[in-house]
């Protein structure tokens, strides 16, 4: 009788599992061309929001500022994601990429100039009118770059892709915020700026290398009528609905506090621009326990723990909402993250699972949509925290969400016993 295997190799097996779709060669270029897109973008989670807040000192146009891309996200969202169904999509992501480091260059350009400053009492209108553009470009792109997923790996393998996807996203929001936030303390916003535009180029360089062979399904003269025939399947099938109605209801009611970080660091925890990309940081973390869990997750009960995600985070960030202590925050901030991780990952991987392919590309567009909500609600937050403090506008916010979630666990058994 042979010896039985020694226990290493269960965690050798792990291992390997957890980076599975790495030995895809498609893959890895798109895994490594979204790390630099990713990177930029959590430079951008601290950058945008300090900046704003910095030059006017209004919890109002901080919101405001969210408000102003959503307009455009939202409605661009639905063309990107039926364009997503009819070009090639690496050609939208390359755009997309391109477009954003055009944004970021801009925006750098007039902080060095000095057009950009707090003494030039109306220039913060150019970060508004560079939000409008960079939600188009976020509007047209980011249904494609979810969608082509399925499209460089196999179905077995696309838990582990969108896991491993999310674990890169959350080691750069570990990393990338403190080191913005340590930019911009010292050598000012506009070297954070100039950096993130030297990502995006860096992204779409990686990204054109992925071969333009993926198939074209939608191919009617009619974009809206695509449009129409996608909120129809999503209609006619309630666990689409369903996850989707969700998905929606955790990215509003919780996410709005990112914009609103500069005013806790500010103003109640007095960290200032390093304790702002700290707190993100932590964030990642958290997310990035969660995405290597889920990285190696055997694909069961993910419906539950997709509506479990949505109690953690609002338990989480009703403490976070009403704490003064920078160590009590850092703690809850990280299960934040951890539950972002958890609704992204696993709604992501449920929805391109269950999702025909033909769809694929409208069905992610409303997850883009949903961020354009989150502004929306980003703005009514900031327009509610001039009367009320910030942290009883946030911390009610979430109390809803764990009311909301706990609905979802007892009433939708669709979505709890989902696989």
């Amino acid at each position: 009788m042979n010896p039985p295997e020694p226990r290493k190799t269960n965690t050798s097996a792990f291992g390997i599992r957890m980076l599975s779709s790495l030995t895809n060669p498609l893959y890895r270029l798109y895994f490594f061309g979204t790390l630099a897109h990713f990177a930029a973008m959590s430079m951008s989670i601290v950058s945008s929001p300090m900046l704003i807040f910095r030059l006017t000192n209004s919890t109002a146009l901080l919101g405001t500022m969210s408000l102003v891309s959503a307009g455009p996200m939202l409605i661009i969202s639905l063309f990107g994601g039926a364009f997503a169904d009819r070009l090639q999509k690496k050609k939208l992501l390359i755009a997309g990429l391109l477009g954003s480091a055009v944004v970021s260059s801009i925006i750098a350009i007039v902080l060095t100039t000095g057009t950009l400053n707090s003494e030039n009492h109306d220039s913060w209108l150019i970060l508004f009118a560079t939000s409008v553009a960079q939600g188009v470009i976020m509007g047209m792109m980011m249904p494609a770059l979810q969608a082509i997923i399925p499209e460089i790996v196999n179905r077995d393998q696309l838990m582990n892709a969108i896991a491993l996807n999310t674990t890169g996203m959350n080691v750069l929001n570990l990393v990338a915020p403190p080191i913005a936030g340590w930019m911009i303390d010292h050598s000012g916003f506009q070297s954070v700026y100039f950096t993130m535009a030297g990502l995006y180029v860096c992204a779409a360089f990686i990204i054109s290398f992925i071969p333009a062979r993926t198939k074209i399904i939608a191919t009617g003269n009619n974009i809206l009528l695509d449009i129409q025939k996608g909120f129809r399947y999503i209609r006619k099938d309630p666990m689409i609905f369903q996850i989707l109605a969700f998905t929606l209801i955790i990215v509003v009611f919780c996410m709005p506090y990112q914009q609103f970080v500069p005013v806790y660091v500010d103003k109640i925890l007095h960290a200032g621009a390093t304790g702002s990309g700290i707190i993100n940081g932590v964030c990642g973390g958290g997310a990035l326990v969660g995405s290597l869990i889920l990285a190696a997750w055997p694909g069961k009960k993910r419906g539950l723990m997709l509506l479990g995600s949505g109690v953690l985070a609002g338990i989480s960030l009703i403490i976070f909402s009403f704490s003064a202590y920078l160590g009590l925050s850092l703690i809850f901030i990280f299960f934040v993250g951890l539950s972002q991780a958890f609704r992204n990952t696993i709604g992501s991987a449920l929805l391109q699972t269950y999702t025909q392919a033909d769809y694929m590309g409208r069905v992610m567009s409303i997850t883009n949509v949903q961020w354009g909500l989150m502004s929306l609600c980003t703005f009514f937050v900031g327009m509610l925290a001039e009367v009320f403090t910030v942290q009883w506008v946030l911390g009610s916010m979430a109390m809803i969400l764990v009311i909301l979630s706990l609905c979802f666990i007892v009433f939708f058994p669709r979505v709890r016993k989902v696989d």
